[in-house]
């Protein structure tokens, strides 16, 4: 009886072993969903000088949460209206402009968390220097806080994932404004991994981000 159960212990040991080994390895895959958006309406084109997308990244240190925040600026987009709503859109995001504006007093750590995110251990900008999304479908909110219900793909590190953002749209003189909530992404979704040591705090997977564009309408 002492045999087997020892056995039964071992057999369990390495199964669990197994099945953690394979969730560590298993791949981070694309998920997405298809562009059902028509393109005929009165086309915007993103002013990337005016917009950006806002991150919080937070860390539990010492039993406290602290936080991180910045900006990432756009590098490109276009919107279009059909019969004065939103109907379809994309804008690529360029993340080597990733900053943290909270060091902004303090140029050398700055500099320094900048660059760590910027490198292999967060968003690789030399591999993936760009992130992206494209509108998939629109919902138009009667009643609460936003007026707009944007589904669409997010591509980071090359790995798309669907997700919603719930927007105020609106338009006025040719100037079109896209303002969203503040939408919590999973870091670890898109192949962002690293892991600081304990000493140094836990870095959550949970990444807030809030977009907000201005677009200008093409002549």
């Amino acid at each position: 009886m002492r045999q087997t159960n020892i056995f039964l212990t071992v057999v369990t040991v390495i199964g669990l072993v197994a099945l953690v080994s394979c969730r560590k390895d298993k791949p981070v895959t694309s998920e997405f969903n298809e562009v059902t958006t028509s393109k005929d309406g009165v086309v915007f084109s993103v002013d990337t000088l005016d917009s950006r997308v806002e991150w919080v990244g937070y860390k539990i240190f010492k039993s406290n949460n602290t936080s991180h925040f910045g900006n990432i600026k756009l590098e490109s987009g276009e919107v279009s209206l059909k019969d004065g709503k939103l109907e379809s859109g994309n804008f690529v995001v360029s993340m080597n402009t990733i900053t943290a504006d909270d060091l902004k007093n303090n140029v050398e750590k700055q500099a320094k968390l900048d660059a760590h995110l910027k490198s292999a251990d967060f968003f690789d900008v030399k591999k993936f220097p760009t992130a992206s999304f494209e509108i998939t479908k629109v919902i138009v909110n009667d009643t609460g806080d936003y007026n707009t219900r944007l589904e669409g793909n997010l591509t980071i590190k090359g790995i798309t994932k669907p997700i919603s953002l719930d927007t105020n749209v609106r338009e006025k003189d040719g100037l079109l404004t896209i303002k969203s909530n503040k939408k919590d992404i999973n870091r670890r979704d898109f192949g962002v991994d690293f892991t600081s040591p304990v000493a140094k705090g836990i870095i959550k997977d949970e990444i807030s981000i809030q977009v907000n564009v201005k677009a200008l309408e093409k002549k």
